[in-house]
Order: structure tokens, then sequence, then C-alpha cells
């Protein structure tokens, strides 16, 4: 009878222990030239910072809509009062904080995408794919735009309690569908480049792979 040669109660080696890198399955090497990154300076400085503006500016939105909503429950929590007004600046501000947080999202490639298969892909070949992901994704900005744009040109009505104009809320459909659709002009002059001359251009040492 032949004994083995690890002990039964040892622990295995810590190497084989070791977790392997999340980032793997959340980084996308190919996609690398198309995030606009504040932190590392990547991306157009005008991009970096509207994206910086958003988020800050989700922030001060995040903080009125819970201000506005709390005040109304303690309202009628406690003082038995209820406050019209705190409602509709709550669905206000929540429809200022869609948009602009999806183009923020946006900016910042935070959508949900299912890029199994891309980041498989060579890197020239990936940016076909991108290519055509940013094509389709300005032509439906610039539809949303032109209806955006017919939206404002013919809203005139104010809201019932605040007396705010209607227009403004629908303004920030329109400035979210703009900046998506400046961010993607960008990033299919950056993938026409990186098409034309991938090894120039690539992502990593590796070659996006």
């Amino acid at each position: 009878m032949t004994t083995s040669s690890i002990p039964p109660n040892t622990s295995p080696p810590a190497d084989d222990m070791a977790f392997e890198d999340p980032s793997v399955y959340l980084d996308d090497p190919n996609r690398k030239l198309l995030e606009i990154d504040t932190d590392a300076r990547q991306g157009p400085a005008l991009f970096r910072w509207l994206t910086l503006g958003m988020e800050y500016l989700i922030g001060a939105i995040l903080v009125a809509l819970i201000v506005a909503v709390s005040s109304n429950v303690v309202g009628r929590a406690a003082f038995n009062v209820s406050l019209p007004w705190a409602d509709e600046l709550a669905r206000m501000l929540f429809i200022w904080l869609v948009f602009i947080g999806a183009a923020a999202a946006f900016s910042r490639y935070e959508h949900i995408a299912v890029d199994a298969l891309v980041r498989r892909l060579p890197l020239r070949v990936a940016h076909m794919l991108y290519l055509l992901q940013h094509m389709i994704i300005t032509g439906l900005m610039v539809v949303m735009i032109w209806g955006g744009y017919q939206v404002l040109s013919r809203s005139s009505g104010r809201s019932a309690i605040m007396n705010i104009p209607l227009s403004l809320v629908s303004l920030s459909l329109v400035l979210c569908v703009i900046f998506i659709a400046a961010v993607s002009l960008w990033r299919m002059w950056v993938s026409v480049k990186v098409i034309r001359h991938p090894h120039r251009h690539s992502a990593d040492p590796e070659g996006g792979r």
C-alpha cells in the first residue's frame, strides 16, 4: 500500500489559495482608450470637467431630494401638515437626477453591458464593434435631441404648485443626450484611429489582448 506524499491535514500551498484578480472580469482592456478617467486625466479635458461637475450636481440633487421628501414625511407625522410643494419638487429633482446620472454613468462606462465577447476579440475587431455601437448611440441621441427641442420649443406650461416652467424639467433630457452624443462622437473618432493603426494605439502592453 502506498502513502500520499502530502499529509492529509496539511494545508495547500499559499499560491493554490490565491484568488484570481476580479479586475479580469470587470475591466475590458480593449476599451481603455475610450474611457474617461478624471483621476488618470484620460480623455478630453472638457469631458473630464463636465463629468466631475455632473457628479457634484448629482450629489447636490440627491441631498435636496432627501430633504424635500423627509420634510414632507416629518410634517405629516409630527405636525399633521402636508407640504404639496415638496412632492412636486421631489418629482422634478428625481427627473434631473435620472438624466444627469445617465450622462455621468455613460461617461464613466458604468452602464450595464455584456462584454464577454468583445474583451476576447483582437483590438482592431473590438473597436470595429465599438464604432458600430457608438454610431447607433449617436443616431439615437440625434433623434432624442430633435424630439427634446420640439418639446422645449412648444412647452409653455408651468407646474401647478411651484409655478416652475415645465421646460426646465425637459431641459435635463436635452442636456443629457447632447453630452452622450458628444462623447459618442469622440469615441467613434478614437475607434477609427485604432482600426487604422491598431499597434500604434494599443491599450495595453500586450496589444489589447
